[in-house]
């Protein structure tokens, strides 16, 4: 394995892991459904989605071919996060869980 290769599986395990804690972190420290919603689905993909990137360069330089499965996975994940986030958002609307009180604008005005 390259050091260039060692040295961006690195940059990527520790962005990946840093996104991925600060997702965590909003999931327990936002006030309500609605913001608490952000962290997993914005932070932790990229977190995650980074992780499996270097995922992909791990294996593809130990084993001198691409990992189709890494990538794969890695797709569905940046497809099927977004399309899960919204239905979680309008469930929640549908059966009208409450907003903190300084939060502005009516959510079915969008």
């Amino acid at each position: 394995m390259s050091q260039f290769a060692e040295y961006a599986i690195c940059l990527l395990l520790l962005t990946g892991g840093a996104f991925t804690l600060i997702g965590a972190i909003g999931l327990a420290q936002l006030p309500d459904f609605y913001t608490r919603l952000h962290g997993p689905t914005k932070a932790t993909t990229v977190g995650v989605g980074a992780i499996m990137l270097s995922s992909v360069i791990y294996f593809s330089s130990r084993d001198g071919s691409i990992g189709i499965s890494e990538i794969l996975v890695t797709v569905f994940l940046f497809m099927t996060a977004p399309v899960s986030a919204n239905i979680l958002a309008k469930a929640a609307m549908h059966i009208d869980v409450q907003t903190v009180d300084n939060t502005e604008g009516k959510h079915w005005d969008q």
